[in-house]
């Protein structure tokens, strides 16, 4: 998730903090399974350290630098975000299975018609320089990220509910959001990692000082260089394993990789690497690799204002015409899990098993329903990400059957997501999972959203969202959201092909590695004992 320094949409968002959106998937950390139908798994990640790590020792991250105006501003959308999660904390945090778990907040509850939660803190709780937490902290936190002058990627995403004013500290230890509209699943909005709570005032020097109450403290940090955090004695979470962490910045993934392999750092951090490269990592002495299962979606936007795309009869007949099995094996070597034309990941808790499966006659069919016997379109891609033009010449050899013919078109990575992304009529593209259900339908296909990547419009579906946000019953709730997801695949709003799983070097003198909501276990990672 390197910030490439593409166009804001809308001057605000960059393509890089959309990718992060809230969070990434489950982590298996002691082998590499292929979860897709058919398709030659990776072999299993032998080598790989398990049990507890011992007390002390320094973890070396490498990590892509992002540009030389990082900052530790975790508000910001150039957040140097690999050391966020061990700098702060959030008001709430996501657990392994997705749910919502107190952090800073030690309880919460909503309103019955869901506009007015409270959040009770935790208490005893410091500042990296021994100040205490209070309330006042989590308002001006949330007041920074909707200042327009922060041009945070999670302001558009708040303040449809909330502006500064009606965020309030009821006292030192209870903080009362007001909303705008309804919203029961508001306290999943808060686990963004642009959501992290920073001291009040701080604005101004927070960038550099990092001042949190994390399980980190920080030592040292060079934007798009090197950095230090070491442990923080008085979390309120237990100490961590680790005495230090050590940031170095490479810029090319091949050195990241030579690194690694020879010793030199112990965990690659933010690269995806290849099925080839990984072969390598796990034929060497000093690393192996970890899978995130499931943790990008891979998507191909139709954009649905085009020529091509306009009618839905054509966005199915191309659901229908490509293989999974085929285009997961293909594209990924089978190291993911069919998606059927669903973007919401199957370990997302309101995940609906409902999708369009291969059906060739069905592909035809539609197309001469539209009034066409073949299709030919250009389908754009570029070398941004390592699966997107793997996948976009999968699904031209799967669909040829069907009378489609796509011809591939490769653009440079540089500015494939300002020149092409959103206005060619078919696209490769991907997103890190996780985000919260509301935030992912709602942000990337609600009509008229910056970042719906389909131009998809649909009265129904932000029907369905606005009751699914206003209903505090859970069941009813799930119903709902599953009823938008029902809609989406019914009207062939996104081509989804699979979620993939993202494959992590790891140096085998590691253990306790695990990550989701964004962020890596800080507390049990740590050195073979």
């Amino acid at each position: 998730m390197i910030d490439r320094s593409n166009t804001p949409v809308s001057g605000v968002l960059s393509r890089r903090s959309l990718l992060a959106g809230s969070g990434l998937a489950v982590l298996s950390t002691a082998f590499l399974a292929a979860c897709g139908s058919g398709g030659s798994a990776l072999p299993a990640a032998s080598g790989a350290a398990t049990g507890t790590a011992k007390q002390g020792g320094t973890l070396r991250i490498a990590r892509p630098p992002a540009s030389t105006a990082e900052t530790l501003d975790p508000a910001s959308s150039l957040s140097a975000y690999e050391y966020l999660g061990a700098l702060y904390n959030r008001l709430v945090k996501l657990d392994e299975a997705g749910s919502v778990q107190p952090d800073l907040a030690a309880s919460w509850e909503k309103s019955a018609d869901a506009k007015t939660w409270t959040f009770t803190l935790r208490t005893g709780v410091t500042w990296h320089d021994g100040k205490s937490f209070t309330a006042q902290d989590v308002v001006y936190s949330i007041q920074h990220i909707l200042d327009p002058a922060t041009k945070s990627p999670q302001a558009g995403v708040l303040s449809t509910f909330v502006d500064g004013k009606s965020v309030t500290a009821k006292d030192a230890a209870t903080v009362v959001f007001t909303l705008a509209a309804p919203n029961a699943e508001f306290a999943s909005l808060l686990t963004s990692y642009n959501c992290y709570i920073i001291p009040d005032g701080s604005a101004a020097t927070i960038g550099k000082t990092g001042i949190g109450t994390g399980p980190f403290k920080l030592v040292s940090f060079q934007a798009a260089g090197p950095g230090k955090v070491a442990r923080n004695d008085s979390y309120f979470g237990g100490a961590a394993k680790l005495d230090t962490i050590e940031f170095s910045s490479i810029p090319d993934t091949q050195a990241r990789v030579n690194a690694l392999l020879a010793g030199q750092i112990d965990f690659i951090s933010q690269t995806n690497l290849d099925y080839a490269t990984s072969q390598t990592v796990l034929a060497s002495a000093n690393a192996t690799v970890a899978a995130v299962k499931n943790a990008q979606w891979y998507t191909v936007p139709m954009l649905n204002t085009s020529a091509e795309f306009r009618d839905p009869l054509v966005r199915k007949a191309l659901a229908h015409a490509y293989k999974p099995d085929d285009v997961l094996q293909l594209a990924v070597h089978g190291s993911g899990t069919i998606a059927r034309n669903n973007p919401v990941p199957p370990t997302d808790a309101y995940y609906l098993d409902y999708g369009l499966d291969y059906d060739l006659d069905k592909a035809k069919s539609l197309l001469q329903r539209a009034g066409m016997s073949s299709l030919s379109v250009d389908v754009y891609t570029s070398s941004y990400d390592s699966v997107l033009s793997p996948l976009a010449l999968a699904l031209k050899g799967s669909v040829a059957d069907a009378g489609i013919t796509l011809t591939v078109k490769n653009s440079s990575a540089d500015s494939y997501y300002t020149d092409v992304w959103m206005k060619k009529p078919l696209m490769t593209s991907y997103w890190y999972t996780g985000r919260p259900i509301d935030q992912l339908l709602n942000q990337l296909f609600r009509s008229g959203s910056s970042y719906n990547e389909n131009a998809y419009a649909n009265p129904q579906l932000d029907q369905t969202l606005d009751a699914a946000r206003a209903t505090v019953d859970d069941a009813k709730r799930k119903i709902l959201y599953q009823d938008a997801q029902k809609i989406l695949v019914d009207d062939g709003a996104v081509l989804t092909p699979f979620f993939a799983d993202r494959l992590v070097g790891i140096g085998k003198n590691i253990t306790g590695y695990r990550e989701y909501g964004f962020e890596f276990d800080y507390l049990a990672i740590g050195l073979v004992a």
